[in-house]
């Protein structure tokens, strides 16, 4: 491979920004296409399932960019071991930690069709992902107030970013409550459960999309 072909590749696999909000967006925009009201019915519950495979694995890379670009994972303080983990890193790990547990729910959601299934493989990695997502959102607000002193910033598009992101990872944690499969093998409320995906899916594309216009901003008027 010559040099050049070598610099290319380097620079399509290299972590950006851009990258990670387009690769949030693409798999937010599954996840609420297959939670979307009426989809289910008309496409069928495989197409929806699928939609979300597919989507949490576009989480899952973009997460993965989170945490390369996140910066260090510890920095030195005055107390205790001298050293702690940033709010920066923990939220982007956690979060990639979540959209793996989702890989796993998604993916079992295509091939199992026991309650005891649903329950252990689909349910349980869902709430956890979900859990996970939670603790990930507080952790964006908190390293957003750590790096600008503030932690009200409405002309800041990093802080409108933050905010919609918790907002869509509650949206998700109600999601993971409604869709609860009880030892019946039923669904404790499937209406609650696809409007919290679906509305978690449509806060985290625009977190993102405010990202993705934020940096390309920024690239023009470097430029």
């Amino acid at each position: 491979m010559s040099l050049d072909a070598s610099a290319s590749v380097g620079r399509a696999l290299a972590p950006t920004p851009t990258k990670q909000a387009i690769g949030f967006m693409i798999g937010s925009a599954l996840f609420a296409l297959g939670s979307a009201p009426g989809f289910g019915s008309w496409a069928g519950s495989s197409a929806a399932n699928l939609c979300f495979f597919i989507g949490a694995w576009f989480f899952t890379g973009a997460a993965l960019i989170q945490m390369e670009l996140s910066g260090p994972r510890t920095v030195p303080v005055s107390y205790g071991s001298g050293v702690m983990f940033t709010a920066a890193w923990l939220a982007a790990s956690i979060q990639f930690f979540g959209t793996l547990l989702f890989n796993v729910s998604t993916a079992a959601a295509l091939e199992v069709h026991t309650t005891h299934g649903e329950q252990q493989l689909v349910w349980n990695p869902d709430a956890g992902g979900s859990v996970a997502f939670l603790i990930s959102g507080f952790f964006v607000l908190l390293a957003f107030t750590r790096s600008t002193d503030r932690m009200w910033a409405p002309s800041s598009a990093d802080w409108w970013s933050a905010q919609i992101n918790f907002l869509g990872c509650v949206a998700f944690g109600v999601s993971a409550v409604g869709s609860f499969v009880s030892k019946t093998g039923t669904t404790v409320d499937a209406t609650l459960a696809n409007m919290g995906t679906f509305i978690g899916a449509l806060c985290f594309f625009a977190a993102s999309a405010i990202v993705l216009a934020a940096d390309a901003r920024k690239s023009g008027s470097s430029s």
